[in-house]
């Protein structure tokens, strides 16, 4: 079965210069890959003619099919639905039923039609009109020599609207494509290279069809096993009968078999075990409550937070000792762990994290540079905390600590969920 290779290009300054982030060709890769589609080559370039004609044509050299985002507004600079047109040497013409999409949809928004956004209905002749239900610009479909050309619009819901509902089922038609089966699988606990050691048995003797990739994060390794085949079911099996031998070498190092945000993985332990939780930041400055919260349906087990950013709060509404400051200084085991249980009483969780640290980049001392960490569990009557040094740079050691707290949690949960089938049994 062929390979049908698509390559991507966004259109737009703006992304050139860093004024936005190019999160389209992130999304449409996983899509694309899903439907069995492989990308050949992600490219960005300027609002100019000259510029997307060059890209196009290196595009087409290596790809079946080419799917434009951005650049077909109804202002001067964008110039997509321009260059295309002149590119299969065709003119623009009306399109009655583009202009009634445009006012049903103006009209649906309570806004008027002005000339610029009636201009949006002139299409290239010789092109496919695909309508866009939530926007004005049309989605235009080319042939080339039994190659595809696709123009969308740049603004992601309107990309993605008309991906999932028009060019992927439309692709999936012209085109039989394999079937790509991939599974992750989260590992804690060793570095990327100490990993590659420690499976390189199991590594070496994985199928022919089945490939690995590293793929590294601050405290975790995610292994992503992939294989094509025109048997979606088999390749599955055989992944699976991979990763039943990766456990057995593995074992609790691993954090979870699905590729999930850690505040994901903790939600779903949390719920299964009907528990709850809080957090009480100073250096992380509310950011893992904001990881938790960016969870569908996290009020069912996080409680709140309490940012103790100064020592007034970490004493009036943590309860910590004011003498445990005095004495061992805010950024201490004894303060972090303090706060951790003020956080667990004050709110009537089962667990709490707590962090107190220097994030920098100034603030610190010879005895406690900027980098210093600590962070603390707490669960019933147990209280657990460990210190890190996560170096100079702020944004770097904010979520470095909140991936860390989230590590410490999801292995005290396991070790929990363990203790308690042991008693069970």
């Amino acid at each position: 079965m062929k390979t049908i290779n698509v390559e991507i290009i966004t259109i737009g300054d703006e992304i050139l210069i860093g004024q936005i982030v190019d999160t389209n060709s992130a999304w449409m890769g996983v899509e694309l890959n899903k439907a069995g589609f492989r990308i050949a080559q992600i490219t960005s370039v300027h609002d100019d003619a000259e510029h997307i004609v060059n890209a196009l044509n290196d595009a087409l050299e290596r790809a079946d099919v080419v799917l434009f985002t951005g650049g077909i507004g109804p202002t001067k600079d964008d110039i997509t639905k321009h260059t295309l047109a002149k590119y299969f040497d065709t003119k623009l013409v009306f399109d009655e039923n583009v202009l009634r999409n445009i006012e049903e949809l103006l009209k649906n928004r309570q806004r008027a039609m002005n000339e610029l956004t009636r201009s949006q209905a002139m299409v290239p002749e010789n092109c496919t009109v695909i309508q866009n239900p939530v926007g004005t610009a049309p989605i235009t479909w080319f042939e080339k020599s039994n190659k595809i050309i696709v123009s969308m619009p740049g603004v992601p819901y309107e990309m993605k609207n008309a991906m999932t509902n028009e060019i992927i089922p439309r692709l999936k038609a012209r085109f039989n494509t394999p079937a790509i089966v991939h599974r992750n699988v989260l590992v804690t606990g060793y570095p990327e290279s100490a990993l590659a050691i420690k499976i390189a048995d199991w590594e070496n003797a994985l199928p022919a069809d089945i490939h690995l990739a590293y793929l590294p994060n601050y405290g975790i390794v995610k292994l992503r096993l992939s294989g094509t085949s025109d048997n979606e079911l088999s390749m599955a099996f055989s992944i699976n009968q991979q990763i039943a031998g990766l456990k057995e070498i593995l074992g609790e190092a691993i954090v979870y078999e699905e590729d999930l945000p850690l505040e994901k993985i903790i939600g779903l332990k949390l719920s299964e075990n009907i528990e709850t939780i809080a957090t009480a930041e100073s250096c992380t400055g509310g950011n893992i409550a904001h990881k938790i919260t960016s969870i569908a349906g996290s009020s069912a087990y996080f409680k709140g937070s309490v940012v103790a950013y100064s020592n007034e709060i970490k004493t009036r509404i943590l309860g910590v000792d004011e003498d445990l400051i005095s004495t061992y200084g805010a950024v201490s085991r004894e303060v972090v762990e303090a706060m951790a249980i003020g956080a667990k009483k004050l709110m009537k969780t089962d667990y709490a994290i707590a962090t107190s640290g220097i994030a920098g980049p100034d603030g610190g001392t010879f005895e406690k540079p900027v980098g210093i960490v600590w962070i603390a569990i707490a669960y019933n009557q147990t209280i657990i905390s460990k210190m890190f040094n996560f170096g100079t740079v702020r944004e770097q050691n904010i979520d470095r600590s909140t991936q860390s707290a989230f590590l410490m949690l999801i292995e005290q949960i396991n070790l929990n969920n363990r203790n308690l089938q042991s008693t069970n049994a």
